[in-house]
């Protein structure tokens, strides 16, 4: 991407960013795919001032670090800070409507909020790329591994595809209607203890038909072919593992099939679960099965019915 022109930083001004929800791996694509949702949305409000330092503030009842260094936003403008010449200091609130520990990239939202709303405030001097880079920061506090999955399509929009991290190569994909049901029970999955229990090795013949789903999906995507989408949303090597983590799992996405969902699974690292369909009806109907599902087992849960997010991170006001 080209260098964006550098302009004047915003001393005194007031910045608040819209972060999206995301779903990270779909399905088959671990660590290399992710979607960003319209519902639900962060909520960042920010400034600049020549104090330097990083002030953090929350407004929810989350009870996260105000050090910037074990706090992911925070952790992120220390990165993108490092690429400043000008001794500039940021304050920001953080109101978090994406749960923490829901697979629903949270850490990504706020990370990704927090560079979006500062290249604003100084002049939009990053590429989308570069603030893509600083956010991983954040992800790397949230869960020991800089992955991008969550965090590009959080800043980004849409579908995206990250060919590699090192360097960072990022595609971002088109892809017909769809709209996307979530279910959140109330129970927490830590992506790093997620991430510990996957296998380190995997048999050639799982990893060359996952390579075929994630080939296939990306097809679908691209040629707006929903059977192919559903066809390919199979996952042989982390969801069998990670689903042993999520009560009713299996129950939810056999009857969200028959209901007629294109398929789905774990969103991110889970406990989430989402599902892709093709009509509003059908994303309804699979949200009652959601319900239905936790009632049975005594777990509250949060449901969404949503669609994709083509914008990313956006400035809902600047004063």
């Amino acid at each position: 991407m080209n260098q964006p022109e550098q302009s004047s930083i915003l001393y005194g001004r007031k910045i608040t960013v819209e972060c999206p929800a995301t779903v990270a791996n779909l399905v088959c694509g671990f660590d290399i795919l992710g979607m960003a949702l319209k519902d639900p949305q962060d909520l960042i409000e920010m400034s600049v001032s020549d104090q330097p330092g990083i002030r953090i503030s929350h407004a929810d009842g989350y009870d996260l670090p105000t050090d910037p260094a074990q706090n992911v936003a925070g952790a992120a403008l220390l990165d993108l800070m490092q690429g400043v010449e000008e001794s500039v200091g940021f304050d920001l609130t953080i109101t978090k409507l994406i749960k923490p520990g829901s697979g629903l990239g949270s850490s990504a939202a706020s990370s990704a909020g927090a560079v979006v709303a500062a290249n604003q405030l100084l002049g939009n001097r990053f590429s989308q790329k570069d603030l893509v880079r600083f956010a991983m920061a954040g992800e790397k506090v949230a869960s020991g591994v800089k992955h991008a999955d969550n965090i590009a399509p959080c800043i980004m929009g849409g579908i995206t595809l990250i060919r590699s991290i090192f360097p960072l190569d990022i595609i971002q994909l088109s892809a017909p209607p769809m709209y996307v049901t979530v279910v959140h029970p109330q129970i927490e999955v830590r992506t790093s203890d997620a991430r510990q229990i996957l296998r380190k090795e995997v048999l050639l013949k799982d990893a060359i038909r996952q390579w075929g789903n994630i080939a296939g999906l990306v097809a679908g995507f691209l040629q707006k072919d929903y059977d192919l989408i559903g066809r390919s949303l199979e996952d042989v090597i982390i969801e069998p593992v990670r689903s042993i983590l999520i009560p009713g799992f299996d129950e939810v996405k056999k009857a969200s099939r028959e209901a007629g969902a294109l398929g789905g699974g774990i969103s991110g690292s889970g406990p989430s679960i989402f599902m892709l369909s093709r009509e509003a009806a059908t994303a309804q109907n699979i949200s009652v099965i959601m319900k239905d599902v936790y009632d049975s087992l005594g777990i509250d849960s949060k449901i969404y019915v949503t669609t994709l997010n083509n914008e990313g991170a956006t400035i809902r006001n600047l004063t």
